[in-house]
């Protein structure tokens, strides 16, 4: 059974940091583009980061570039989400996504097979 699981969200300060862990279990990680979305209340679903494993190529949304990092340890099977500098616009649930097979980067949730079930993150200004 493919599965993702988020963790690590919470309360953090504006400027704090987070690290959001994306577990995957029933499959391998090794050939699979992850993506980090997140949603804030009242608005759509957006992604902010993805990474393809087999390369280790990353993509960011402007909004979040060179403040969020996304990784991968593929033998711990695990992609993770540093977020540095937090702002209260940063304040969503966030989600990690799987596409199998994926060598081209993409933010666009409808590209995307499997999700987790989403991990709070609040900054508070």
């Amino acid at each position: 059974q493919v599965q993702l699981v988020e963790s690590g969200g919470g309360l953090v300060q504006a400027g704090g940091s987070l690290r959001l862990s994306c577990a995957a279990s029933g499959f391998t990680l090794d050939y699979y583009r992850i993506g980090w979305f997140r949603q804030a209340p009242g608005r759509e679903r957006e992604g902010s980061s993805c990474i393809i494993t087999s390369t280790g190529c990353t993509y960011y949304t402007d909004s979040v570039k060179g403040r969020f990092t996304i990784s991968r340890d593929n033998a711990k099977n695990t992609v993770y989400l540093q977020m540095n500098s937090l702002k209260p616009d940063d304040t969503a649930v966030y989600y990690c996504a799987g596409c199998l097979s994926a060598a081209s980067e993409s933010l666009t949730q409808y590209d995307y097979d499997y999700w987790g079930q989403g991990t709070q993150v609040t900054n508070s200004s």
